[in-house]
């Protein structure tokens, strides 16, 4: 999985938005919605690692259909915090 994190510049303060990004690389469509609708549950579950106005954008790579769902959390919540780490670090 990989993950970028971003502002909105436009709405500063309005919701985070995240879009994710499942190729035919990952399976077919079964396989890619079914990692869609893990990877949309685990970002609910994880809301509050986002804050307004920010744009987080979620590409699976093709592991994570067969990547159990504990391991796709585990990574999610490293990668998004390592990207706002490096945020920081830069501000």
């Amino acid at each position: 999985m990989v993950v970028h994190l971003g502002t909105h510049h436009d709405i500063p303060d309005g919701p985070a938005l995240v879009g994710f990004v499942v190729s035919k690389a990952v399976g077919n469509a079964v396989t890619r919605n079914k990692v869609k609708r893990r990877l949309r549950a685990i970002t609910r579950e994880h809301l509050n690692l986002l804050h307004p106005g920010e744009v987080l954008v979620v590409r699976a790579l093709p592991t994570a259909a067969t990547a159990r769902y504990e391991l796709l959390e585990r990574d999610y919540v490293r990668l998004v915090s390592m990207c706002r780490h490096k945020r920081g670090a830069r501000a």
